[in-house]
């Protein structure tokens, strides 16, 4: 019966982060350059079949390994080449994640630190936004998370290398293996890492003989070998590229996204928040529970604390950073916020306790009240820098969560209905999360170009050129359905590009550039502080005219005019500022 009831307490978490995740899923444009990049990938290999080798705009691209990508290829053949398509992976691979923190927190500290946990988890900024984000770390959080209950759940049997011990190990390996096909040995690294350093720490090194290891390295190797092999065997050299250069060179050597060690730093506070203050919370209760009862319990939090510190420390060594890195090292957070939570519901024949709950729930409403306060003022200062209505946003999300504080605190304050003080926190985040999507409505037209794409497909007639000047624009050829060639630009698109084969792909020279847009049909999407360079290199004619605009960037056209011009962009462009360079 207990374990009927911990599934049907699972099946809520997940339910209730479906519930926040899936609706409206595929309204928001594709942003760039991550989600037109993995929604391009996946249409190209629905359309094509070939699971081994991802191809992004038809040239080979093996930054990523293809799990992603699989799933994301399916969604497109059920739904189409949608928005909703692309991003329902990561939906489902949040919701998992919240189901799977459910799990841990109910087995570490009780069935209503799981749900708790799950709801943290589930309402956490960062968790939130990734979830309804068309890209693969998700993926990798919900699999190592998964790895590292499994570890947990063996940790406790005692029995690492037999009977539910040894499945729950095998399980973790699998889980590994699937982590690795969705972002590479990242996770078989990270897995380990804090495995090995929690028994360390517990003092538990003498329990590594135990493990199963050549089992595990067996299920391992059987569920991320094959591809692997046959990726290498399609593509020879691709281990080498795959292994040394995009992840040994890239974590020890790579510029990209240079960020110093503190980088993260605001980004688990706003990620996590409010449940990181409770986490504190949590620990704090660990420190007054019982001397019989710390014992495990202080095994479980320094596993929850090896495991968030090893994915902050991992991730911020290397300048190259997103904030997206740090999504696997939230639940552990979630789960000792969980419990903190838990601790909340007072009895008021305890006074030392009503008081230290009443202190600890008055300083959370401080400090939410002086940060929303701060917020705002910066919110007011930067408006003007802002994509409109942005600004006002901001500023609604700071006063949502000082007004769940102030909730939360005078419910805490009243005996009869303490054990409610979470609900207009909870609630507060709800309506947080809808507030934010409003917010990337407004931010849209700086960061996606769905709206060009989809002016500009009419002209893109058969033998018709879509190209780019100096730069990729990642949606344009999962929204058109035509191959984009990018002018005087290679990227990151060549890295392992074929010189006999795919350089085709790509418009080299200015020269090459003005004899194409002379000879055949050319669409060309540029920057519009471009425009300049553009017109020294087009010939005198055909004179091009624009046909579309959005955000920074400009469509160009080279036939005759049609009807419809857009009246909100730039003039078409005149003879006189058409000269070419001596």
């Amino acid at each position: 019966m207990a374990a009927r009831s911990r599934w049907i307490r699972i099946s809520i978490a997940a339910i209730f982060a479906a519930i926040l995740y899936l609706p409206g899923l595929g309204r928001p444009a594709l942003w760039e350059p991550d989600e037109g990049r993995y929604a391009e990938i996946a249409r190209e290999m629905a359309i094509s079949g070939d699971l081994i080798t991802p191809r992004d705009d038809y040239i080979r691209y093996f930054e990523k390994p293809p799990l992603v990508y699989w799933m994301e290829a399916a969604a497109i053949r059920v739904f189409g080449p949608t928005e909703f398509a692309v991003r329902l992976p990561a939906a489902l691979f949040s919701a998992g994640e919240v189901a799977v923190v459910c799990a841990i927190g109910d087995a570490m500290f009780g069935a209503a630190a799981g749900l708790l946990g799950a709801m943290a988890i589930a309402l956490s900024p960062l968790v939130f936004a990734f979830a309804r984000f068309a890209t693969l770390d998700p993926a990798l959080s919900f699999f190592l998370t998964a790895a590292i209950g499994c570890f947990f759940a063996a940790s406790r049997a005692q029995t690492f290398g037999a009977g539910t011990g040894r499945r729950w190990m095998l399980l973790a390996s699998a889980m590994l293996a699937l982590g690795t096909l969705c972002k590479g040995p990242v996770a078989l690294v990270l897995g380990g890492a804090i495995a090995l350093v929690w028994m360390l720490v517990d003092h538990r090194a003498r329990e590594l003989w135990r493990i199963p290891f050549f089992s595990c390295v067996a299920v391992y190797l059987a569920i991320a070998g094959p591809w692997f092999a046959l990726a290498e065997h399609r593509n020879p050299g691709f281990l080498r590229f795959f292994f040394v250069h995009e992840h040994f060179e890239r974590y020890t050597q790579s510029q990209e996204h240079g960020w110093g060690p503190w980088f993260f730093i605001p980004i688990v506070i706003g990620g996590a928040w409010p449940w990181l203050y409770f986490a504190v919370v949590g620990w704090i209760e660990v420190l007054r529970l019982p001397e019989a009862e710390r014992p495990w319990m202080f095994s479980w939090v320094k596993l929850l604390a090896t495991w968030f510190a090893v994915i902050v420390v991992f991730f911020s060594i290397p300048r190259s950073k997103l904030g997206s890195y740090i999504l696997p090292a939230l639940p552990p957070i979630a789960i000792l916020a969980g419990y903190g939570l838990a601790r909340i519901p007072v009895s008021a024949r305890d006074r030392m306790r009503v008081q230290w709950m009443r202190t600890t729930m008055r300083n959370f409403f401080a400090i939410n009240l002086g940060a929303a306060a701060a917020a705002c003022a910066v919110f007011a200062i930067i408006a003007h820098r802002l994509p409109h209505g942005l600004a006002l946003d901001g500023m609604i999300i700071a006063a949502l969560i000082a007004a769940g504080a102030a909730g939360a605190y005078a419910l805490a304050r009243s005996e009869t209905r303490d054990q409610f003080a979470i609900v207009p926190v909870a609630v507060a985040m709800i309506l947080v999360m809808g507030v934010a999507e409003h917010a990337r409505g407004e931010a849209e037209p700086t960061v996606s170009y769905r709206g060009l794409a989809r002016t500009i497909t009419p002209y893109l007639t058969p033998g018709c050129l879509l190209g780019s000047f100096r730069h990729y624009t990642q949606a344009l050829p999962f929204y058109t359905g035509t191959r984009e060639r990018p002018i005087e630009y290679w990227g990151e698109l060549a890295e392992f590009a074929d010189p006999g084969l795919e350089r085709d792909a790509f418009i080299g020279s200015a020269a090459r550039f003005s004899q194409l847009w002379s000879s055949r049909c050319f669409v060309l999407v540029a920057d519009k502080k471009d425009m300049p360079a553009i017109l020294k290199t087009l010939p005198p004619d055909p004179k091009p005219i624009v046909i579309a605009c959005e955000g920074k960037k400009l469509a160009l056209y080279n036939g005759p005019p049609r009807e419809g011009l857009p009246a909100d962009c730039a003039p078409p462009v005149t003879s006189p500022s058409n000269a070419r360079p001596d």
